[in-house]
């Protein structure tokens, strides 16, 4: 079964179960579990640190055939703290993996350079930044990162994972409403802390701290770069993740499962 869910990741310790400490996996694990009576494991198609949020966040989990679907949001409303929501439950083919399935992740990085800092209604998901921001400057290094390349730099490496992938969208947008920056990253799939990196760097382009050409030269390190600020985790939210047709699920999953090399 498939679950759409969102969530406020002030409180919360992450995605990933940890022991003594808040997270949503274990909110949610838990609360399904004594909903249903029965011990049930979720899979995420992304795995967000602590203090990130998810607004589009995709989870599923094997559950048993009597259970009522439609009904189930509802029935978990009930129950689940209020800065974690199930949005909708589906019954899905038997291939759909919500990680390994998944075509692409799209994030959102919320930014206020206002002289005042972030408005107080939005301080829990925007970062307020002390100094004025040059937006086609952040913009036009950002274009200098979009494409499949080795993120090394960029992330905290994991034993055995790989950390090439392929951005897809890196874009910069001023509101014209409220002059808050929102950063649009989508790729493939995002290695560990990639999103608040480029964010960070991308800040220091924007601030004149660092050059336009600065972020891309980066690429060229083989282990994480020491000059890079990670943005701060509050800013951040996972607005949607794409999936394949239902036919094709199995296939994307398989070719996802593959240790991935630089096609060059």
């Amino acid at each position: 079964m498939r679950f759409d869910l969102g969530y406020d990741g002030t409180e919360f310790s992450g995605w990933a179960r940890q022991p003594s400490r808040r997270t949503v996996c274990g909110v949610l694990e838990d609360t399904l579990s004594m909903v249903l009576r029965e011990d049930i494991v979720l899979t995420v198609a992304g795995r967000t640190d602590a203090g990130v949020h998810a607004s589009g966040q995709v989870a599923h989990a094997d559950l048993p055939s009597t259970v009522d679907v439609a009904g189930l949001p509802r029935r978990l409303a009930r129950v689940l703290p209020s800065d974690v929501r199930v949005f909708s439950a589906r019954v899905v083919p038997a291939a759909f993996d919500a990680r390994f399935s998944a075509l692409r992740r799209h994030y959102e990085y919320r930014v206020s350079d206002a002289a005042f800092g972030a408005h107080p209604l939005r301080r829990l998901d925007t970062l307020a930044w002390p100094r004025p921001l040059d937006v086609p400057a952040m913009n036009a290094a950002a274009a200098l990162l979009l494409g499949e390349h080795d993120f090394c730099a960029f992330c905290k490496r994991r034993d055995g994972a790989t950390t090439i992938r392929e951005l897809q969208r890196l874009e910069l947008v001023r509101s014209e409403v409220d002059g808050v920056v929102t950063a649009f990253v989508s790729a493939d799939a995002f290695c560990h802390s990639m999103v608040r990196s480029l964010v960070g760097a991308l800040l220091a382009v924007g601030e004149g701290r660092k050059p336009v050409s600065w972020p891309a030269s980066l690429l060229s390190l083989s282990g994480r770069a020491s000059g890079v600020a990670v943005a701060p985790a509050h800013g951040l939210c996972l607005v949607r993740v794409d999936f394949p047709g239902d036919g094709e699920l199995g296939a994307r999953a398989e070719a996802t499962r593959k240790v991935r090399t630089l096609s060059r």
